[in-house]
């Protein structure tokens, strides 16, 4: 089994490095895992993301760098995939560190789940755990918000490459935030691939502490997904895309009435949210935000849909 990781990333250099470091300091029995590659697709980066890797290179033996125009991350993983040497790909992003025995694990939960299922139609999705300890991020210890229903995400799974280039790898049109993972997962799903979850192979997502300066990118981010939603659905129009996009009455009735109908808003809460954060507690203030956020989301799919007509 050899492994080609592919992660796309942007202007992330300083997570980057923990990101790589760790890759580089991998654990597996090789009669399992006969070698892997890193193949990080810059997207392009305006920071020192290319010139660190070059001058790192003999610390980063398994790297391999792509570069493009800056066209988003869907684009930048298809560049990976169609340069792997792997027959069996991970997708992580360029802000997860991971665990010493992350490939060991992947590799581990695949061979078990074809055994068990006597198939070779599964793929494996590692566990996630957000953090905003940029010193020791591994240190962050699992919470209920950590959990994820997804089909297919590319945060932290292990698929054979066969079955990306069968589907048709990422679809570029979505080119702004949301969406192409699990659309692809839609058409993954349609060739019978069924999920494999992975506890084991570990992955620690960091994000700066959330402060206010971040809601307006945090509102666009929320506008351009519902405008995503909106292209999901035109592709699989099942009422299944619906609920993961919320684009049904239920949720414009749920955030209508968290949100009072959008009197609470980045404005009335920020006395809430920033005594939380002077408090210690952004993880809970960004929480708190999400009421609004999802009410941004929600009114940004119609508003995508109905342009549609």
């Amino acid at each position: 089994m050899f492994f080609s990781v592919v992660i796309p990333t942007y202007n992330r250099l300083p997570i980057l490095q923990k990101c790589l470091l760790a890759l580089e300091n991998q654990e597996f029995d090789q009669n399992i895992i006969t070698d892997y590659e890193i193949i990080v697709v810059d997207d392009g980066s305006i920071d020192q993301t290319i010139p660190w890797i070059t001058e790192e290179k003999a610390s980063l033996a398994h790297v391999k760098v792509l570069t493009q125009n800056h066209k988003g991350a869907g684009s930048a993983r298809n560049l990976g995939v169609e340069n792997a040497v792997g027959d069996w790909i991970i997708f992580i992003d360029s802000d997860l560190i991971v665990t010493p025995v992350f490939l060991q694990a992947h590799s581990q939960a695949i061979i078990k789940a074809q055994e068990k299922e006597n198939s070779e139609r599964i793929f494996t999705y590692g566990a996630v755990i957000n953090t905003c300890n940029f010193d020791n991020p591994t240190a962050e210890p699992y919470k209920i918000t950590d959990f994820s229903s997804a089909y297919f995400a590319t945060g932290n799974v292990a698929i054979a490459k066969k079955w990306l280039l069968e589907a048709g790898l990422f679809d570029t049109m979505f080119n702004q935030y949301g969406w192409e993972d699990l659309e692809l997962g839609v058409r993954l799903k349609k060739l019978g691939l069924k999920l494999i979850k992975c506890p084991e192979a570990v992955g620690y997502h960091w994000h700066p502490p959330f402060n206010l300066q971040q809601i307006p990118q945090l509102i666009e981010k929320e506008i351009e997904r519902g405008k995503m939603g909106v292209l999901f659905y035109q592709k699989h129009p099942t009422y299944e895309v619906r609920m993961m996009i919320q684009m049904t009455w239920l949720h414009k009735l749920l955030w209508g009435i968290l949100s009072f109908g959008g009197t609470l808003n980045e404005n009335t809460m920020k006395p809430l949210l920033q005594w939380l954060i002077n408090q210690g507690k952004p993880q809970l203030a960004l929480e708190i935000a999400r009421i609004f956020l999802n009410w941004y989301n929600v009114k940004g799919v119609y508003s995508a849909y109905n342009q549609t007509k």
